[in-house]
């Protein structure tokens, strides 16, 4: 039977494949088409709708024409982004796709354009000069959210090491402002027999190029559910009804600077005077009257790759896996498999540049692997070494091969029933450990401390017990702090015999706490404002533990109060802190820290920065009037268990839509305050009830 009338016959015998969106109640798009291209259009199409504003943003910037269409504020990233010549690789990369992906990046580009064309008011138009997109365009975005944000961003790659302040969205910084957490329990864990899955990203609420975005696609050969950062095509955090996977962001190491020795003519490697490869390069840059002015600069390239001035020094930047263009394959693919066999013949290619990733499945396999596209290094070296400013003198430090996927730490169902990762090291992804950092090169990953929210969730799955789905939600939305429940005994014991007013108020207060941070918690803030000053504002220095930590006791380390009188100063000088901020010592935790999510409307909050050790991570913007609302945190936040019927739940806490006046910005904010989840609907028959428009494409 030829194709296309085996197309027809299938459009035919079943309608729920006939290129439509559904929208449901909570505007989350389930997509039905008659074929793959045909899915991808309908993604697009729903993408616009939802996003079109920042969708349109991204595209522009990532075509490294921003400041064409938007003016000079965003001429040093178009700079950064045409340096490393991403606009032509992004061509190339699209060349490279087979056939079928093209035309599913082709669908996908025209999906925005059929949308936005159909409804052309629904973007200003400033934002219309980016249009058409194309799917080079797509391709361009993905090169540039993987490689120029997640591995090698402007931040980071042109910042002297010194001035470098880690935020932890996409830097790989020591801060734990943005991450995620990921849990996998094998059915010897659960009282039904079957496995379960968390997915929970921690990225910043406001619109951005990291907003994600949650959708079911159903296609021949392909039915996912899950969610994605807006502007790609494909799901990244997925399930189908036989497998599904979540990523967390890892510190692996896929770019390395070098510091050239300059020398008359070039720059000296192995003894010899090299010189520049020079390459003029333009951007258009709109000025104030609308007019372009075009600048042109001259590109140096070493045979490490490109070079910038950082510091008033040259700095190369090389970036492992520029010839690897596959990423959005290897995600298409992963949702695509139907086991592990599959899923794990996508991750071998070695295509994604970055993340962790979590795995289960319904044949019960549990999976977690630090992944990445990570340069192999003749000579070793430690991770330090590596991520710092590298001599650009030696050859043999210039890396020409990668890591295979057989050299990346991973754990296919370890002893212990379980993995997880929250941004941490490989070291601690099971409990009993079953990765020791012995076995693999140092520069793979530090041998640093666990964080206390990565503690914290080895611990919530640490044990022998049999977890039901609704206890597996319950220790998901736990609030009770790592850091409380350890320091709390010996900072009460510190400060039990001190007359200060100040102190005595603060004892009784922490005394009677239960070191949750929930709404009507009354010490949560006390104990936030003191926690920041005993181990720093990011909550990782150790100096003022008694016992630090360490891999032979990895989830009950660091401990204990070095010195009680700088404690007991600390704890004065936090009460007095709260006290002049709020009008009291005791504010209740919801009354000052409130979900919101770009409007007015706000609703109670709970959670906290994960450097406390709250597995439910919210970071919070500063103070404000006496109060805060979220930065970043708990986003899409999705469990699954592989029943039959398959069991899922989500929520997106900021809405599934940021485009002005939509009503899906704050309406998933009450859940996310009370505790309480989504069932999603799986079925065209539970979406057709909860329906609230259809469109076709």
């Amino acid at each position: 039977m030829k194709p296309a009338l085996f197309a027809l016959l299938l459009a035919t015998a079943a309608p729920s494949l006939a290129d439509e969106v559904l929208w449901d109640s909570y505007g989350v798009p389930h997509i039905y088409a008659a074929s793959e291209a045909g899915a991808f259009k309908g993604f697009g199409w729903a993408q616009a709708a939802s996003h079109g504003n920042i969708l349109l943003k991204m595209y522009g910037e990532s075509r490294g024409r921003a400041a064409e269409y938007w003016g000079p504020d965003y001429a040093p990233l178009d700079r950064y982004l045409i340096a490393h010549d991403a606009p032509e690789r992004a061509k190339a990369w699209y060349k490279a796709q087979t056939p079928q992906m093209r035309a599913n990046l082709d669908g996908f580009a025209a999906g925005i354009n059929a949308y936005l064309a159909a409804h052309p008011d629904h973007v200003p138009a400033e934002l219309k000069r980016v249009l058409p997109i194309t799917g080079v365009d797509v391709m361009a975005h993905a090169h540039r959210l993987m490689q120029f944000l997640y591995v090698a961003p402007m931040g980071r790659m042109l910042t002297p090491p010194a001035d470098f302040k880690p935020t932890g969205i996409g830097d790989n910084g020591d801060g734990d402002a943005g991450g995620s957490n990921g849990w996998a329990v094998a059915p010897q864990r659960t009282s039904d027999g079957a496995a379960m899955l968390l997915a929970n990203p921690h990225l910043p609420w406001a619109p951005s190029l990291l907003t994600y975005y949650e959708a079911q696609i159903t296609a021949p050969g392909y039915s996912v559910y899950g969610a994605t950062q807006v502007g790609l095509p494909v799901l990244r955090f997925a399930f189908n009804n036989n497998l599904g996977f979540t990523n967390t962001v890892n510190n692996m190491l896929g770019a390395t600077r070098f510091a050239l020795e300059e020398a008359p003519g070039g720059y000296r490697l192995d003894g010899k005077v090299m010189a520049y490869r020079r390459v003029t390069k333009s951007l258009l840059i709109r000025q104030s009257d609308g007019s372009l002015k075009r600048e042109s600069f001259i590109q140096r390239h070493s045979v490490h790759g490109p070079v910038f001035d950082v510091d008033g020094k040259p700095i190369a930047v090389r970036i492992a896996g520029l010839d690897r263009p596959g990423v959005l394959q290897a995600y298409l693919d992963m949702g695509k498999a139907q086991d592990f066999s599959g899923f794990e013949s996508a991750l071998k290619r070695v295509q994604i540049p970055s993340f962790n990733i979590v795995y289960a499945d319904r044949a019960g396999h549990v999976f977690h692997i630090s992944n990445g596209i990570l340069p192999r290094h003749k000579t070793g070296g430690t991770h330090a070494f590596w991520a710092g400013i590298v001599p650009g003198n030696r050859s043999d430090l210039i890396s020409t091969e990668i890591e295979p996927y057989e050299s990346l730490p991973k754990a296919l169902d370890p002893p212990g029933g379980f993995v997880q990762n929250a941004n941490d090291t490989p070291w601690v992804n099971s409990l009993p450990r079953v990765i020791d950092p012995k076995d693999y090169p140092a520069y793979v990953a530090p041998l640093q401390p666990t964080s206390l929210r990565a503690q914290m969730s080895a611990r919530l799955l640490a044990a022998t017990d049999k977890l039901s789905f609704a206890e597996f939600q319950r220790r998901k939305l736990t609030t009770t702090s790592l850091m409380a429940e350890r320091m709390k005994p010996a900072l009460l014991a510190a400060v039990a015999s001190s007359p200060d007013p100040d102190i005595a108020a603060a004892r009784d207060l922490l005394t009677g706490w239960d070191n949750r941070f929930e709404p009507d918690s009354r010490a949560a803030i006390l104990f936030e404002e003191w926690a920041t000053r005993f181990a720093g504002p990011n909550l990782n220095d150790q100096a003022n533990y008694a016992r630090r930590w360490t891999l032979d006791d990895p989830v009950n380390t660091p401990s204990g109060i070095k010195d009680n009188a700088v404690a007991t100063a600390m704890l004065k000088a936090a009460a007095q802190a709260v006290t002049a901020r709020h009008g009291r010592v005791d504010p209740r935790y919801g009354d000052v820290s409130r979900f919101s999510a770009g409007d007015s409307i706000t609703f109670p909050g709970h959670g906290g920065e994960g450097g406390l050790g709250l597995f439910r991570t919210i970071s919070w913007w500063p103070w404000k009037d006496g109060s805060r609302t979220p930065e970043a945190g708990e986003t899409w936040v999705n469990l699954i268990q592989f029943t039959t019927p398959m069991k899922a739940i989500a929520t997106m806490s900021y809405g599934n839509s940021s485009q002005p006046g939509t009503a899906h910005r704050s309406d998933q904010l009450n859940l996310l305050s009370e505790k309480r989840f989504r069932s999603l609907w799986l079925t065209r028959t539970e979406v057709e009830r909860n329906l609230e428009k259809r469109e076709g494409y």
